[in-house]
């Protein structure tokens, strides 16, 4: 038995285990300067966090239906499709946590 993680919101993968809460703290912090040192040996930048800027394309209809479901909603486009989005994404991770991984 043994905790683990993973660094989210960078798009490298970056894990780390251990046998108890503590040494997770540590093994966090030990892969996180593993990481770097990686990036900085390879001469790599180290990959940063999602900008917030996402591209979209869809057909006119649904850019319609967009426009109306916001509209209805008092809400641009934009931050309505960025609300729905971030609902429908803490849902499918939320659904996701209770699973068990096997390594």
């Amino acid at each position: 038995m043994v905790f683990h993680g993973r660094i989210i919101g960078i798009p490298d993968i970056v894990t780390f285990e251990a046998e108890n809460a503590e040494d997770l703290v540590k093994a966090f912090h030990e892969s996180v300067d593993d990481y770097l040192a990686f990036c900085n040996e390879r001469g790599l930048a180290p990959r940063k966090p999602y900008s917030g800027k996402l591209a979209l394309r869809t057909t006119p209809e649904i850019h319609a239906l967009l426009g109306r479901a916001a509209a209805s909603d008092g809400k641009s486009i934009n931050q309505w499709v960025s609300d729905t989005l971030a609902e429908a994404a803490k849902r499918r991770i939320d659904a996701a946590s209770t699973k068990v991984h096997a390594a």
